[in-house]
């Protein structure tokens, strides 16, 4: 731990002289527990302002940043390459590892400050902080995280960003141009993901983005994440058309193994995802919200296998790997609010829900390749509505309808709509754009002979 301050010094003044209380660690500096301090030197703090940088804090949050890059590259490219069809592998696993590096650029160059830059009208961050200007290495922005430093805050937001638009992608993959992808993913992210990021979590002291100003619980990114990439992928779906052949012809996913080594990583990743957002090790929540992670997690994948086995007649693993991630989608926007009892009905209410949006897919006819929408799009709003519910003061400081506050709720449905509504239309311009300028697809020739090939000129199996 070291100490910064702003503050009034003198040569003349032998100890510290300060009597506040700061926000951190638990910490209260005063005049006692600063005297260790006179061997650096004659320092006077006159009534101002101490920011405390906690080391073991700020190795947590980097250290979630890194788990959370592992959920995208490999863990969402295996998860997602296993499941399409073997000459379309290499281009689906491209998808997520090239948003590391195109997102990580649009993050610093603009998205940032977008998202979380200083509030313009609860609407969006201004550019004050283009190119990361202001935005410290050693210093914390107490908006944001008063014991890490800004930049560590900064990055481990960039993880999030960096592995939605992927998650987007996943509702379309077999079809579309990769050149087209790439353009995507960076309108889509300035146009949709940094707004709604800053709505729900952006705040300039007393002002916020207008979710989170309005008491939105969202601890892990229900709507910034899940249900922004669930909604924009069917909107997705919807403008770029089925694959060919689909539904009569079979499109099995060419490689079970790899699908459930990519959805393990995404189990482990997602304790650095929701875990980490507590932006600290200590106070317990970021135990809470990895308690509560695990235990959706298991819940989602159980009910998920159970309902598998009682309506196909045998359990699948690939079954039981997508209700983990349909607990953990879930769980995402509550695990910092919630009790261990909330997280496991809120991880069987995703499994149970989540597999009725996949099967009915099927029934409906639209063709989401990897059932973005019907695990992320439903199990977000499923989540960010059951926060609402289970809420508990005694952990995030907000009650739940259960315990007798039924306006959080309101609160939690209103921000469900507008996001819902936000995502889905925005994408949608932003393809049917994109179409005109670009075109989405790649030719039915093309789509036959397999993406692998046709865009890249490789593929992943020699046999």
């Amino acid at each position: 731990m070291w100490i910064t301050a702003k503050c009034k010094s003198s040569l003349d003044a032998p100890t510290i002289v300060c009597n506040r209380t700061i926000k951190g660690r638990n910490a209260t500096i005063n005049n006692n527990n600063l005297k260790f301090l006179g061997f650096l030197g004659s320092l006077s703090v006159v009534n101002r302002e101490v920011v405390v940088v906690d080391s073991g804090d700020t190795a947590w949050v980097l250290t979630s940043s890194a788990i959370l890059l592992l959920m995208t590259v490999p863990g969402l490219a295996l998860f997602f390459g296993g499941l399409v069809r073997k000459k379309n592998v290499l281009s689906t696993l491209m998808q997520s590892f090239i948003a590391a590096g195109a997102i990580t650029i649009q993050w610093m160059v603009i998205g940032y400050t977008l998202a979380f830059g200083p509030d313009v009208h609860g609407i969006i961050g201004d550019l004050s902080w283009f190119m990361l200007n202001g935005v410290s290495f050693d210093t914390p922005n107490p908006d944001y995280g008063a014991t890490v430093p800004h930049q560590a805050f900064m990055i481990f937001q960039m993880m999030f960003a960096i592995i939605t638009p992927p998650l987007v992608t996943g509702a379309v993959v077999e079809r579309l141009k990769f050149s087209t992808y790439l353009v995507f993913i960076l309108v889509w992210t300035t146009i949709v993901y940094d707004p709604v990021a800053h709505w729900a979590w952006g705040v300039t002291g007393d002002h916020k983005g207008w979710m989170n100003g309005m008491g939105l619980l969202d601890f892990a990114g229900g709507t910034v994440v899940e249900m922004s990439c669930g909604l924009s992928a069917l909107a997705a779906a919807f403008v770029i058309g089925r694959r060919r052949g689909y539904p009569h012809e079979p499109m099995m996913p060419h490689n079970v193994t790899m699908a459930v080594t990519g959805a393990g990583l995404l189990w482990v990743g997602w304790f650095g995802f929701n875990a980490g957002s507590a932006i600290g090790a200590g106070g317990g929540r970021a135990t809470a919200a990895f308690v509560d992670t695990h235990i959706a997690a298991a819940a989602g994948s159980m009910l998920w296998l159970f309902a598998e086995w009682w309506y196909r007649g045998k359990p699948t693993i690939l079954g039981a790997a997508s209700g983990a991630v349909a607990g953990l989608v879930a769980i995402t926007p509550a695990c910092g609010f919630v009790v261990t009892g909330g997280a496991l009905a809120i991880g069987l209410v995703a499994g149970a829900g989540c597999y009725s949006a996949v099967v009915a897919k099927g029934k409906l006819g639209y063709d989401d390749t990897l059932d973005t929408f019907g695990v992320h799009g439903v199990g977000g709003i499923l989540g960010i509505l059951l926060t609402g519910v289970f809420a508990v003061k005694a952990i995030g400081g907000t009650d739940g309808l259960i315990n007798g506050n039924a306006g959080q709720s309101f609160i939690q449905i209103k921000a469900a709509l507008a996001t819902a509504a936000y995502c889905f239309v925005a994408t949608f311009v932003i393809l049917k754009v994109l179409d005109k300028t670009m075109g989405l697809r790649v030719d039915e020739d093309e789509e036959e002979q397999g993406l692998d090939l046709v865009l890249h000129g490789e593929t992943g199996y020699q046999m």
